[in-house]
């Protein structure tokens, strides 16, 4: 940058190129600060580091553009005029530009051009270079700075072919559909044109000179609304083709899409930047939308020559104001690189090889020719020869390196070294992780770049694969990456761009963004259609662009050719640490995976983790949908779908056309109330009118005349072949040929369409819509819900659930009609404040309004049921809150009954350890997998093989079958065993005796045994005599734990339900459930689907992804509406005890200026006062922090603490500090 900057001020006007925008950006910034640090100027200095700054290098110091400035497409290009005037005019030194300065524009005198990095190409380096020295007889002068020693290959050998003149194939786009879609609808939005001459206007262009007639004639299909399917009803005809004229005429609408939406840049749904307040002149420049997410208003950037502050960030533009001198954050955006062209790839390899073999003395003069100074020549040759003596090779175009080795978790790294490029590795990677899945049976990681491949290979015993991992017979590798790219990104983000140029996604405002997101959306939906059709145009299109354009399979086959016939050698060597090469290639393998999450490999597109969709409903049982589903909802959308809702009437000719397309036949009084009256907004048209304008598209030859279920109706003519051979009906004569081929289920397309266009139905209402014997339609809708686009139930209020009333519904319209149903429920849902949450929680776990008896324990069981809590906490704190007349008899009736089991959870200091109660007939769910890590001692494998033959044991029994040595050796093997969660007792006395030989994080009082009488005389008890704790009951072998994912986490989702009342992020999150709140997420709006519980805003701040059942809510809400509060109600909890919402559903409060924080710690104790928090006691009791100075609240939390102190739950206490504060002064 130094250097840069020397050169900058040795010359009157310079353009620095970088290869993109974000470090066109860095770069000027930096330039300016290196030239405002030598004319002793101050920079600014940031109050705070700018939000989402990653690195040093994500920051600006926000000095004045007073030498360079940027110049990129992302800058208005009203900044961009005036950053090139003053470089023309000398007011401005030097200009940091991508390619947007590399064509097209006259720069006037620039002294010197400075590229930063390798140029992509010979023929770019030569553009770019070109603006230097740009008047007759005058030479081109410039400087290239590579980035590392990598880009210092690259850089010789890119300038060693512009000396020579070598620059590389321009390859023309052959037949792209989407273009020609896009420029047809443009000549016939102008008028009426001749399909044979336009056919032939096109072929006259170099791109589509060998257009097929076949593929000519699917995109006009596909623009004048013919389709292969019904399912494509919902895009919209661009064109009228009149087969019998055999002309092509633009509907209305026509020319304003084609100018809106025309072109071939991609849509990325780029936020406009604009100066706030401003009306002319006022954009700035674009921001990407992931940079604009990640920004908060008052956040301060660099674009183009200055910083700004976000003041606003709206929908689709951000608000900004000048921030002079500031610092900033440097803006990204996302973008696809061209990847380096095999020939250059081929070029590099062979610069390699013959450099490398030279010898430093003969390759030094080269090097000299090839314009690298002393340092450069040095950096590159050490470089071959680290890369040499590492790999014992270096990739060249002859030669191509496999190197092998252990990543830093053991998994086998395999990387093939090799220059040919971007687009000759990518689809390579792509057949590799087909071999990798069918051979190894794991999902492939390969990831592509210029310079070679990488791949992962999980550990194994045997051999993991090396350069047979990458041989292919050439013949079938094209077959394997066409089989392979359809399911990849690339191909769904092609398609949505090739979707769009061929006008089939518009802009809906062309002055307004599009999110990014959402065309993603739009795109998916029509991708999983057109999936089903592969000779769809844009299927094709897509396929031809990835294939020709961005992938170089030719190059890639020659390759594999050129391997099978030794032409190209393939070495392979086994490295301990990562080559000079692989260094360079592994920090892209790191960028690739850097944010991927925790999502699995193979299913990368479910939301959760290996939950299964089917077996979740299964478990979820049948649903019954007219309980959900609402008849307001139905009937609504049933009037919008049949155009019947005012704001959905169609008008004139082509809406006509568009109804009968969309609806299928119809009649005149049909269309009349769907049609808009042409004097009257508010009003239908009359069946006069209706009548004439269908009688108008009959005469076009756009629509029929057909008689079906003995009415007579209108089609639209692409019907014709359907409504023949499905309903048998006669169509009129002079039907082009077209619109008469067979389709391969017509009657299913008809069904589906009524399905599509309709709320529930019956088959009785179909068939005689359709004119069908039920028997038929019955079969129709069958082969569609074979197919997943129907489904039948039983959705509408009043259905008696008889065989005859059985309803079907388009899956897509139930998808709709639940999400509306389920909204409108949402939007009933008032909100509460959390502290009604925090009073309500309490009592819904029984706390405030305890149980009774065995019975009673046996219920907070089920609802704690494989909640680990300290096992000193159970019987001080949790049980005897909740059950009124608690004594450790209860429990242990329950344990030797077999109706509840205990199980360990992993140890806590002292004695004390984390307990977990299961009820025994729901423990195979609720109990955790054992940590299969741990290994076993020898006696703990002893034990488990004692046990292994079931029944249970007592100690002793088990020291004899074991042959241990002493009893006290049997017991720690025993406790390590049930504190690893494997084993379990017959009572809960182990637990206890145990408590009671060491400290414990809840210590309860413990009164002097009772005295006898003996002759009137009291006479104190002796003490028992010490005995080991694991004396007592009897030890067995834990039940195994489900296995099936989606069966535990439907039924942790039912007993959070159960535990919660309303299941919030915070609690799922404290439970530390497998799979995190997304999987909870998942099952629990399965169950709302079912109708088991509703989503909303049920807690204030807590977001909207809260669930609960109806009842709960209603219950939740009494606690926040309460007329007259009653008394001050006051309890203490367990800090771990889930009836405690702090630091699990709600947040810790805050305390000003205390810097000890809270938590749910093992022996801490919080006391809560009508909800909110009023006391939280540190283990010991000694520290307290106190968040109310509320007399009256404070008094009634420590009523309750002592009352619970006194009665035996805790152990005698002293508080020696409050907020920081010593209670009785300093201490000595």
């Amino acid at each position: 940058e130094e250097a840069i900057v020397d050169r900058v001020l040795e010359r009157r006007s310079t353009i620095v190129f970088a290869n993109s925008r974000r470090l066109a950006e860095r770069l000027t910034g930096r330039l300016n600060e290196i030239y405002a640090e030598r004319l002793g100027l101050d920079l600014p200095t940031a109050s705070a580091p700018p939000a989402a700054v990653m690195a040093q290098a994500g920051a600006t110091a926000g000095a004045d553009p007073v030498l360079a400035k940027a110049h990129h497409g992302s800058v208005s290009k009203e900044q961009r005029a005036q950053v090139e005037d003053e470089l023309k005019s000398g007011a401005l030194r030097c200009v940091v530009a991508t390619s947007s300065l590399e064509l097209g524009i006259d720069m006037g005198a620039v002294d010197l051009v400075i590229q930063v990095e390798a140029p992509p190409s010979a023929a770019s380096g030569l553009q770019r270079v070109g603006r230097a020295g740009h008047q007759v007889g005058e030479v081109s002068t410039a400087a290239l700075f590579p980035k590392h020693r990598g880009d210092v290959l690259h850089t010789a050998v890119v300038t060693e072919r512009m000396l020579h003149g070598q620059i590389e194939e321009v390859r023309i786009p052959q037949n792209p559909l989407d273009i020609l879609a896009q420029q047809t609808v443009a000549a016939a939005a102008r008028g009426a044109i001749d399909v044979e001459a336009w056919f032939e206007t096109v072929r006259r262009s170099a791109p589509f000179r060998s257009l097929p007639r076949s593929a000519y004639e699917a995109t006009l299909d596909l623009l004048a609304g013919r389709y292969p399917s019904d399912e494509f009803a919902e895009l919209r005809p661009r064109v009228v083709w009149d087969r019998d004229a055999g002309t092509l005429t633009g509907r209305p609408g026509a020319q304003r899409i084609a100018v809106t939406s025309g072109g071939t840049i991609p849509d990325r749904g780029l936020f406009g930047v604009f100066v706030a307040g401003e009306t002319r002149n006022a954009r700035v420049g674009e921001l990407d939308e992931e940079m604009v997410y990640e920004s908060r208003v008052n956040d301060v950037f660099t674009l183009g020559t200055t910083s700004w502050r976000i003041v606003e960030i709206t929908h689709d533009r951000v608000n900004v104001v000048p921030a002079f001198g500031q610092p900033g954050k440097v803006p990204f955006w996302h973008g696809d690189g061209i990847g380096r062209p095999a020939e250059l790839g081929e070029a590099l390899g062979r610069f390699s090889r013959e450099v490398s073999a030279a010898g430093r003395e003969k390759a030094v003069p080269r090097l000299v020719e090839a314009g690298l100074d002393e340092n450069a020549i040095d950096n590159l040759l050490a470089y071959l020869d680290e890369q040499k003596e590492a790999t014992g090779s270096v990739p060249t175009d002859r030669q191509l390196t496999v190197e092998r080795g252990h990543d830093e978790v053991g998994d086998w790294r395999i990387i093939l070294h090799s220059p040919y490029g971007m687009q000759v590795h990518a689809p390579w990677a792509l057949a590799v992780n087909a071999r990798i899945r069918e051979r190894l049976g794991v999902e492939g990681s390969a990831v592509a770049s210029d310079d070679g491949i990488i791949a992962r290979i999980p550990d194994a015993t045997s051999e993991p694969p090396g350069a047979e991992l990458f041989v292919f017979d050439a013949d079938e590798l094209e077959q394997i990456v066409t089989d392979e790219v359809g399911g990849s990104a690339l191909f769904a983000s092609r398609f949505r761009e090739c979707a769009a140029r061929a006008l089939l996604m518009p802009r809906t405002n062309p002055n307004r963004r599009s999110p990014l997101w959402q065309q993603r959306q739009r795109s998916a939906q029509l991708l999983e259609v057109a999936r089903r059709h592969p000779t769809f145009p844009i299927i094709l299109e897509t396929l031809r662009e990835v294939l020709q354009d961005v992938y170089d399979l030719p190059a890639l086959t020659r390759i594999a050719r050129s391997i099978a016939d030794r032409r190209i050698r393939l070495v392979e060597t086994t490295t301990t640490q990562p080559s000079p090469f692989a260094r360079d290639l592994l920090f892209g393998y790191v960028g690739a995976f850097m944010y991927e999450g925790d999502s699995p490999l193979a299913e990368r597109r479910a939301a959760a983790l290996s939950v299964d969709p089917a077996l979740l409903s299964e478990l979820l049982g049948k649903v019954e949908l007219r309980e959900l589903l609402d008849p307001a909802v139905i009937a609504q959308f049933a009037r919008e779908a049949q155009r019947l809702d005012p704001g959905r009437r169609v008008r004139g000719l082509e809406g006509v056309a568009d109804l009968l397309r969309l609806l299928g036949p119809l009649d005149a009084d049909e269309i009349a109330l769907r049609l808009q009256a042409d004097d009257d907004e508010d009003a239908a048209a009359t069946p006069a009118r209706a009548s004439a304008l269908a009688h108008d598209l009959v005469d076009a030859r756009r629509a029929i005349a057909v008689t079906i279920a003995g009415h007579p109706r209108f089609a639209a003519i692409e019907d014709a072949g359907r409504l023949r051979d499905a309903l048998g009906a006669a169509l009129p004569v002079g039907i082009p040929t077209a619109f008469l081929e067979p389709v391969t289920d017509p009657l299913a397309d008809l069904v589906a369409r009524h399905a599509r266009t309709h709320g529930p139905f019956t088959v009785a209402a179909v068939a005689e819509r359709l004119g069908l014997g039920a028997a038929v339609a019955r079969h129709a809708l069958q082969r569609l819900d074979a197919v997943g686009r129907v489904t039948s139930g039983y959705f509408l209020p009043g259905a008696s659930g008889s065989t005859d009333d059985l309803e079907w519904c388009d899956s897509e319209v139930l998808r709709r009609l639940r999400m509306r149903s389920l909204a409108a429920i949402r939007g009933s849902v008032e909100p509460v404040p959390p502290e009604a949450f925090a009073r309500f929680l309490p009592v819904w776990q029984h706390v405030t309004r305890p149980l009774e008896g065995v019975d009673g324990v046996l219920q907070v069981v089920e609802q704690l049921a494989g909640v680990p809590i300290p096992a000193s906490a159970w019987e001080s704190l949790i049980l005897p809150s909740r059950v009124r007349d608690y004594t450790p008899a209860l429990l242990d009736e329950l344990t030797a009954s077999g109706e509840v089991l205990w199980s360990g959870h992993g140890t806590l200091p002292g004695r004390d350890g984390w307990i977990a109660l299961h009820p025994a007939d729901a423990a195979s769910v609720t109990l955790a997998a054992p940590d299969d890590d741990a290994t076993p001692g020898e006696l703990e494998r002893a034990v488990l093989e004692a046990l292994a033959g079931g029944g249970a044991y007592f100690a002793a029994q088990l020291r004899q079958a074991t042959g241990a040595e002493n009893e006290q050796s049997v017991i720690e093997a025993l406790w390590a065993l049930a504190w690893a969660g494997r084993i379990t007792n017959d009572t809960f006395a182990p637990v206890r005796a145990l408590l009671a030989g060491g400290s414990q994080a809840h210590r309860v009082a413990r009164r002097a045994p009772r005295a006898r009488m003996y002759r009137g005389t009291p006479i104190a008890r002796p003490a028992a005599p010490p005995r080991p704790a694991a004396i007592g009951g009897r030890w067995s072998l834990l039940p195994e734990p489900e296995t099936d994912p989606t069966v535990r986490a439907t039924a942790a989702a039912s007993l959070l339900l159960d535990r919660y009342g309303v299941v919030t992020r915070g609690s799922v999150q404290n439970e530390g459930l497998p799979g995190g709140f997304a999987q909870a997420y998942r099952v629990l709006a399965g169950f709302e689907e079912a109708g088991h519980c509703r989503r909303g805003y049920v807690i204030e701040k807590l977001g909207a992804a809260q669930f609960a059942a109806s009842s709960t809510i209603d219950r939740l809400r009494e606690y926040a509406a309460l007329a007259d509060p009653p008394p001050l109600e006051a309890v203490a909890l367990a800090a771990t005890d889930p009836a405690n919402p702090y630091g699990a559903a709600l947040a810790w409060p805050g305390l000003d200026g205390i810097t000890h924080r809270p938590g749910r710690k093992a022996g801490a104790v919080v006391v809560l006062v009508d909800g909110a928090l009023a006391l939280y006691l540190e283990r010991g009791g000694k520290t307290a922090l106190a968040f109310t100075d509320d007399e009256a609240v404070l008094a009634a939390a420590s009523r309750a603490f002592v009352a619970t102190a006194r009665g035996g739950r805790l152990d005698t206490l002293t508080v020696e500090q409050v907020n920081g504060v010593f209670v009785f002064g300093t201490p000595a």
